[in-house]
């Protein structure tokens, strides 16, 4: 794979009263910014489980951002508040199963800051490039069917097509 031409895949998942009306100003306001972000709304960023994030890179992602509202602003009262002291443990899992912590990203972004959206999405997008292919999921798959050789070659086929799925 030629790492110039490589595009990054990157899981957004956005919180539905300010990051994801952000996102919705900023492509209103025809600003430009790269199309590697799928954006998944969330009502709250505080309702993102740790799941929800090695699933992303399970699935194929090589980044995730996690993006709510400012503090003092949610929608919740105190949604983000609860995102942001995850945040902490979010890194220690993703350092505990091995996955660089700069491939998950958190900001800000509230409804009326599609700029701001649309440059955090750039920096996210060039952070993540920079790390190159996340594959790790990738060679986990090998090293798993070849630990359990008793599953017949077509379940193995399975295994390795679902977790090469976007």
């Amino acid at each position: 794979m030629d790492k110039e031409k490589w595009e990054p895949k990157i899981a957004a998942f956005v919180c539905n009263w300010c990051t994801y009306t952000g996102a919705d100003l900023a492509g209103t306001s025809r600003m430009k910014y790269p199309a590697n972000a799928k954006m998944i709304r969330v009502m709250c960023s505080g309702s993102i489980d740790p799941v929800f994030i090695i699933k992303a890179f399970e699935r194929g992602a090589d980044g995730v951002l996690v993006s709510g509202c400012h503090p003092n602003d949610c929608h919740y009262n105190a949604g983000n508040f609860h995102a942001r002291r995850r945040w902490d443990f979010f890194h220690e899992l993703l350092d505990f199963i091995g996955i660089e912590k700069d491939r998950l990203q958190f900001s800000w972004i509230s409804a009326s800051e599609g700029k701001k959206f649309a440059d955090v999405i750039e920096k996210v997008t060039k952070d993540i490039k920079a790390l190159g292919p996340f594959t790790a999921y990738k060679k986990m798959n090998s090293e798993f069917t070849a630990m359990f050789p008793e599953i017949p070659e077509a379940d193995k086929e399975i295994v390795i097509k679902e977790k090469e799925t976007v």
